[in-house]
């Protein structure tokens, strides 16, 4: 019997549309059930929210005709990493990323949510190849050989010959296909909000490595605004969250410096819990898990979206070749070459942070000695920075078509 869709995407954040795009354009039909309703987010004022999104993963977003819809960006043209303490200032081994040295121009942007997912339902509502249910959640799986059933809590059932599973790191399309999930916590929380600062940023990315978790000062469309995301120990961060904005802000201050002149909140607050976790397969028989229901990554380089649209241009690849070829796109053949394709690439980059974390986590004057030459290390030798560069840009390994800005 003929499916209802293709392919269904349960999750509608940002990998969830990315997919769906990626695939209607290669003529699936997808339908994407999100829980939220979708108005509400794409309207939603400034609240700091962003993500920094590199160089491939702009090229994905321009190959699916999301980017020109972006109301505002801000290019990274720097970055800058550093160790220290709050109130000590930054060691003088510091680690600098120079977009002038990558040809192919700014590593990376920075794209507030709220526009990038405006952009993302955009594109969507004029795709004819997509059907969006907001409001609604899947509840329930059922995989054969010939494709896969789904129950939406509104009592409906929906068929296809995929699953994807773009829902997050408490997965539910993962825990019902009976994946397990590796993982620990980290005894960190985020604390992520806007600022508003005196001096312009420049277009720089800073990223400061403290004993208690590392600070992130990412650089905001219009010069005077920056995102942060702030990592504290649980108990500290709870204690932060709690006070009022002038609390706040003194207790931001001297980690965050004067280097931009005097600064002021000029977002929401918001905390998350940090942790790594790792579905020990990334497929199920009609399943295949996207973003962050395959790797929940700590976010000390802001790779996770990053990540995620990795998934989704060699998902989209995989599936739509074999469409093409005639053959079966959601048998275990075509999503074990998905898999191939991004678990080692994925798990590697997810540890490697969550080594970064632990080395620069703490306070060990000996692991801060050997740690800040590394830093100067690296700096000093142009090609092994740029290797570092190519790779934060996204720009190396076996790239997706997507990634590279070719159709699929």
């Amino acid at each position: 019997m003929m499916p209802d869709t293709d392919i269904l995407i349960a999750g509608g954040g940002l990998n969830g549309p990315a997919l769906a795009l990626a695939l209607a354009q290669g003529g699936l039909r997808v339908t994407v059930v999100d829980s939220r309703p979708a108005p509400a987010r794409a309207e939603a004022g400034f609240d700091g929210r962003a993500y920094a999104l590199a160089l491939a993963s702009k090229r994905l977003l321009v190959a699916t005709g999301v980017w020109p819809r972006i109301a505002q960006s801000q290019p990274i043209l720097k970055i800058k990493a550093s160790d220290g303490e709050a109130g000590q200032g930054a060691a003088p081994w510091v680690l600098g990323f120079d977009s002038a040295e990558l040809e192919e121009g700014p590593m990376g942007f920075m794209v507030e949510d709220r526009h990038l997912y405006a952009a993302f339902l955009d594109a969507m509502r004029d795709e004819p190849g997509i059907t969006l249910l907001s409001g609604e959640t899947v509840t329930a799986q059922e995989a054969d050989t010939q494709g896969i059933t789904v129950a939406l809590a509104s009592g409906q059932r929906l068929s296809a010959r995929l699953l994807a599973g773009c829902d997050g790191r408490q997965s539910g399309t993962c825990a019902r296909a009976g994946i397990r999930r590796t993982g620990w916590g980290y005894g960190q929380t985020a604390l992520v909000t806007a600022i508003r600062h005196e001096k312009p940023h420049e277009g720089v990315a800073h990223q400061f490595f403290m004993p208690s978790g590392p600070l992130a000062i990412l650089p905001l469309a219009g010069g005077h605004h920056s995102s942060i995301v702030w990592s504290e120990t649980d108990a500290t961060a709870r204690a932060i969250q709690a006070l009022d904005d002038e609390g706040y802000l003194t207790a931001l201050r001297p980690r965050f410096g004067d280097f931009l002149g005097e600064i002021a909140l000029a977002g929401a607050r918001f905390t998350y819990p940090l942790n790594l976790t790792l579905a020990t397969s990334f497929i199920a028989p009609r399943v295949a898990l996207v973003g962050d229901a395959a790797h929940g990554v700590h976010p000390i380089a802001g790779q996770g979206l990053n990540l995620g649209l990795r998934d989704v241009a060699a998902l989209a690849q995989v599936v739509i070749e074999a469409h093409r070829r005639g053959e079966d796109f959601g048998s275990l053949t075509t999503l074990d070459a998905y898999q191939r394709w991004r678990r080692f690439d994925s798990t590697t980059l997810a540890l490697g942070m969550d080594t970064v974390n632990r080395l620069f986590s703490n306070s060990n004057p000996l692991l801060r000695l050997g740690r800040d030459l590394g830093l100067g290390a690296v700096n000093a030798l142009p090609g092994l920075r740029r290797g570092f560069m190519r790779q934060a840009a996204g720009l190396s390994g076996d790239l997706p078509k997507l990634l590279d800005g070719k159709p699929i």
